[in-house]
């Protein structure tokens, strides 16, 4: 039995089955429970991100440690007028024909990703940081014009970053620090400050250290109080600091290692050891560097039975100035002089390498020429077989003038000379000796024969490479700038007379060509927002 209640009536009973009376429970105690889940329950506690004020601003620490955290990066654009590749200035290859082969522009698109993570140990700060960069590249074509033609999506090459296409997906520096060690992918300690920009956003600028994108190094820096740091390292050379040791008994293979001879490294036998002194007071700042490179080559006749020169340890040596607010509130000046010796690398960086193999042409006036040429080359060592390496010696500067016009303009004015010289072994061995020299894919063969210069000119590897340029920057709002950057280079040469040279690769017929001085003129148009 179940007794019903109804509002303003009588009550009744009513017979109901078992089931009945089964479901009314059921209901019943749904209802109860529906009730009871409205009524308040204590939540678990959030863990709030917190800001973190010990590195500076941006930091943030990882919930549930005592590591805090930074991201950052940036996203840049570049269009570049009068390049084939990236912004290192037109002096080789395609580049370096001045014809219908060389790009009107090139155009360059990137995405930077930065990750900084930092701990309070014994041990003191424990610091990682990674930069993780995709860019991709417009590229140029490859073919010899003759219906052949066709986008090369890879023409920039990989850089040793896994190039897709025209795309790269690259890591720059990644390193660990902690108790005055850097352990992994850093900007090379030899470099001054600003590594390669003394005030620029051109790429190839010659006269000092460079790896803006870091190279494997295991590194110890102490503090000797007063502002003042002794830095030791030593750090990988085979991607960045290798300039070339060149066998000018065989035919060269061109490209970064040059043009005079072929190249003959060995393995990797040792690192390149550096040591540094810096000074950071008020006014500004003060370095010393010192770098000793060993250089390996492989056999004379390419087995072991032909034998093989003894390394040759090369050294480099160099000091730079910051000076600020001169002549004016936020200005400054930054400069920096270096000699190397067998060594070149540490003069014209991985970035300029063009310039230690130009091939860069133009016009003449000599009515037996077809055009104007400047052929140079500066590797670390050269040699002939039963001989031993011989080293190049390279002299270089750089350095800017940063002016502040206001908050939201300013400008560098920035200039570069290196002077690439071969002892008298090395020029009797290049000049003195026919078939010596050339580049693959009959770039340029013979270059300097003993019959190659004619009309009485001269044969002299010697050259000089000199740069200047202007920049501007406008920053209309934080963290967004936009700069336009021009940069003149010139060659200047030892050589003089005419050459027989020939490429069907750049368009170059057969024909005698001047030896002469050659320029080269960029612009870079860059827009970048920084997070």
């Amino acid at each position: 039995m179940l007794l019903t209640f109804v509002a303003g009536a009588s009550v009744k009973v009513q017979k109901r089955t078992a089931g009945s009376v089964v479901l009314a429970a059921i209901a019943f105690l749904l209802g109860e429970v529906a009730q009871a889940a409205d009524l308040p329950v204590k939540a678990k506690a959030v863990e709030y991100v917190k800001i973190c004020s010990l590195y500076g601003a941006g930091f943030y620490y990882i919930p549930g440690t005592d590591t805090c955290i930074k991201l950052g990066g940036y996203l840049r654009v570049d269009v570049l007028a009068n390049a084939n590749a990236v912004n290192t200035g037109n002096v080789f290859g395609l580049g370096g024909a001045q014809n219908r082969y060389t790009n009107g522009f090139t155009w360059r698109s990137r995405e930077d990703f930065s990750i900084d993570t930092r701990t309070q140990t014994e041990y003191g700060v424990v610091r990682t940081l990674s930069f993780v960069t995709f860019t991709w590249t417009s590229g140029g074509y490859f073919g010899n014009g003759n219906g052949s033609t066709s986008y090369d999506a890879a023409s920039l090459g990989t850089s040793g970053n896994g190039a897709v296409g025209g795309g790269q997906l690259g890591t720059f520096p990644t390193f660990i620090q902690f108790a005055g060690f850097t352990l992994g992918k850093a900007i090379s300690q030899f470099s001054m400050p600003w590594v390669n920009y003394p005030g620029n956003t051109f790429d190839g600028l010659v006269g000092g250290g460079g790896s803006v994108t870091g190279v494997n190094q295991f590194t110890y820096s102490a503090n000797l109080g007063g502002g003042n740091t002794l830095t030791l390292s030593a750090q990988d050379p085979v991607a960045y600091y290798q300039a070339g040791v060149q066998n000018l008994g065989a035919l060269g293979g061109g490209g970064a290692l040059g043009i005079f001879g072929g190249s003959n490294y060995g393995g990797s036998a040792s690192p390149d050891f550096i040591a540094t002194f810096r000074a950071d007071r008020p006014w500004g700042m003060f370095k010393l560097s010192a770098a000793a490179h060993d250089n390996h080559a492989a056999y004379f006749g390419g087995t072991e039975p032909t034998g093989h020169p003894k390394d040759l340890w090369g050294y480099a040596v160099a000091a730079g100035l910051t000076i600020k607010n001169v002549p004016a509130e936020g200005d400054s000046i930054n400069v920096q002089g270096v000699y190397t010796n067998g060594a070149t690398r540490y003069n014209i960086q991985d970035l300029a390498g063009q310039y230690g193999a130009v091939g860069l042409f133009g016009k003449s006036s000599n009515p037996l020429a077809y055009q104007g040429v400047a052929i140079n080359s500066a590797p670390d060592t050269v040699f002939v077989t039963g001989s031993d390496q011989h080293a190049i010696k390279t002299w270089g500067a750089q350095g800017a003038y940063n002016h502040n016009w206001n908050a939201n303009w300013n400008s560098s004015f920035y200039g570069a000379w290196a002077s690439v010289r071969y002892d008298n072994f090395s020029k009797v061995a290049i000049c003195g000796t026919a078939g010596n020299g050339g580049a693959s894919g009959g770039t340029f063969l013979p270059v300097f024969s003993l019959t190659g210069v004619a009309g009485g000119g001269t044969c002299n590897p010697d050259y000089q490479i000199v740069q200047a340029g202007f920049v501007t920057r406008w920053t209309p709002v934080k963290g967004v700038a936009i700069s336009a950057d021009i940069t003149w280079s010139h060659i200047q040469q030892k050589n003089s007379g005419l050459v027989v040279a020939a490429s069907g690769a750049l368009g170059k017929p057969a024909a005698f060509y001047e030896l002469k001085n050659q320029d080269n003129v960029l612009l870079l148009i860059r827009a970048q927002r920084n997070w």
